[in-house]
């Protein structure tokens, strides 16, 4: 096994988690915060925006089955790469998009696929995700992890929020 991770920021965590949870090769997808200046910051000071942190996802998988490729081209089917003053219902600089490269292999094939993005006219607005090297990730509390599964309910109402139907139109 060849186990890697990859971070992406992309609004809410409680939507970015099952996109790629139920992709095969997927070791485990935690939300979490990143990219601020705050050590150990909380759920309530990321809300504030003061802390720099975005809310994001922490995947690791097993790069023998699953690409760092194929996992960048999930995440801009499921985060509006136009939109760089948040996502979808959730605005604010902590649900900025971000891709946090832990590598310079991932830094280049995070710029070609933003490239690749950018000149197939899939969007009429230019391309705003931020390529970052990646900070410490703080796991966010426990309450937010597999938001998906725990509150089903609630989760299927944040997705009517627009995300559904934007990866609805950008699925592959």
């Amino acid at each position: 096994m060849k186990k890697e991770t990859a971070i992406f920021a992309g609004g809410c965590f409680w939507c970015m988690v099952k996109p790629f949870d139920t992709q095969p090769g997927i070791i485990s997808v935690i939300s979490g915060y990143t990219g601020g200046h705050v050590a150990n910051p909380t759920y309530e000071q990321v809300c504030t925006g003061t802390t720099g942190h975005t809310e994001a996802v922490k995947i690791t998988y097993d790069a023998d089955i699953f690409s760092y490729k194929q996992l960048v081209e999930i995440y801009w089917q499921v985060a509006d790469p136009t939109d760089a003053t948040g996502q979808f219902q959730d605005r604010g600089d902590s649900y900025r998009p971000v891709i946090y490269y832990a590598n310079e292999e991932q830094k280049e094939i995070a710029e070609s696929e933003k490239k690749t993005l950018a000149e197939s006219g899939q969007f009429d607005e230019p391309i705003v995700t931020q390529i970052l090297p990646a900070k410490e990730f703080y796991v966010a509390e426990d309450y937010h992890q597999d938001f998906y599964k725990k509150n089903p309910e609630r989760f299927e109402m944040e997705e009517k929020g627009g995300r559904g139907s934007f990866i609805e139109k950008h699925r592959k």
